[in-house]
């Protein structure tokens, strides 16, 4: 059973086909993309030992040829120096701007393939394959390409959209737990954003979902990637509503660069910390009921995820820091920094009308929870 959720933006729309066994018919999938027979793919060490030789006979199965650049596996490997890595291997390896790039792999593979896209050649089209959860609901749909620097986390990137994405469901079974859950933190996020419906499903069917219920998996994929769309189409370089896609991580940044873009905090975990504490600060403000961040937080531990400041471990720095690394986050306008609050489950919207103090107050309350 294949889903086909469709980008419809104009002069560029593209399909994201979300189901079982798309790696296997790759080949099908993206020949008629093609120029020439060939692809070059970008993919990490964890990636390539899982699943780089079924894609090369997916491809080979309608004569399409592989050349692969195998990157080290981490966050880490979101920057200059990968960056510079790709794009001189894709250039001694004669991809055309008529070729495809394809990106095989995770959120960090995904946004370093496609930035590498977006500037060889002034821009080389390119197919994402992502091969997580949190790839396959979010980062591998709707252009958004980059790298992370000392400055702060994707700060150096460009929008450039994919041709296709083939979010393979079959590959969620080769995750380890944490990761799956990390991603499950982007699915819960749409929930809380725009679809109160959608949270209390997830409710009802996350835990099938951790335990591999293929169906329960490529329905929470689908409604992900088609609220995603609506968005993207809807604001594609993030001028307004796209920064609802932002829930959660002015606070997920933060922490990530607190703790070095470790294995510490993983993006996802990130990402449901930050929603928590959205909606804690939301209540605060008196924005939505008392209620709301409690039953956030009643899920993501059901889901057996982290869900404060608390479940982060090693060193934090002081709340004054932290909302000096928040200061670096990309939705900063005129200096003052944008958060997306909400006025219930499923009801965001961004605001710059929030008290530095009350977001001081919040990291206090959740640090001082650690000791």
């Amino acid at each position: 059973m294949h889903e086909t959720v469709t980008v419809d933006l104009p002069g560029r729309a593209y399909e994201v086909r979300i189901g079982p066994g798309l790696i296997a018919r790759a080949g099908a999938e993206i020949a008629p993309l093609l120029h020439r027979s060939r692809v070059a793919v970008l993919t990490d060490d964890n990636v390539a030992a899982l699943h780089l030789d079924a894609l090369g006979m997916g491809l080979a199965e309608t004569g399409v040829k592989m050349q692969a650049l195998t990157l080290d596996a981490g966050e880490a490997t979101k920057s200059w120096g990968p960056l510079q890595k790709c794009v001189e291997w894709l250039l001694d390896a004669k991809v055309e701007r008529s070729d495809v790039v394809v990106a095989l792999g995770g959120g960090v593979i995904g946004d370093l393939a496609g930035f590498a896209a977006a500037i060889l050649r002034r821009g080389v089209r390119f197919v994402q394959i992502p091969t997580s959860l949190l790839a396959q609901v979010d980062s591998s749909v709707g252009g958004k390409t980059g790298i992370n620097v000392a400055q702060g986390k994707n700060l150096v990137g460009a929008f450039h959209q994919p041709s296709l994405v083939l979010a393979d469901t079959d590959v969620l079974d080769t995750l380890p737990e944490r990761d799956l859950l990390a991603g499950y933190g982007e699915v819960v996020k749409y929930g809380l954003l725009g679809d109160a419906e959608f949270f209390a499903w997830l409710e009802r069917n996350g835990p099938a979902l951790a335990q591999g219920d293929a169906a329960a998996r490529i329905a929470a994929v689908r409604r992900s990637v088609e609220m995603k769309a609506e968005i993207v189409i809807r604001d594609e370089t993030e001028q307004g509503d796209r920064a609802l896609l932002n829930l959660g991580h002015t606070f997920c940044h933060a922490l990530e660069a607190a703790t070095g873009y470790s294995n510490r905090l993983l993006h996802g975990e990130g990402v449901a910390i930050g929603c928590a504490l959205a909606f804690e600060l939301s209540a605060r403000l008196g924005l939505c009921a008392q209620e709301d961040p409690s039953r956030v937080r009643a899920h993501l531990r059901e889901m057996g995820m982290k869900t404060d400041l608390a479940d982060i471990p090693g060193e934090l720095p002081g709340s004054e820091a932290l909302l000096d690394l928040m200061g670096q986050d990309k939705k900063v306008v005129d200096g003052t920094l944008r958060f997306i609050l909400a006025r219930g489950i499923g009801q965001a919207f961004v605001t710059s009308d929030v008290s530095r103090d009350a977001v001081r107050d919040l990291l206090s309350d959740g640090l001082s929870a650690r000791s």
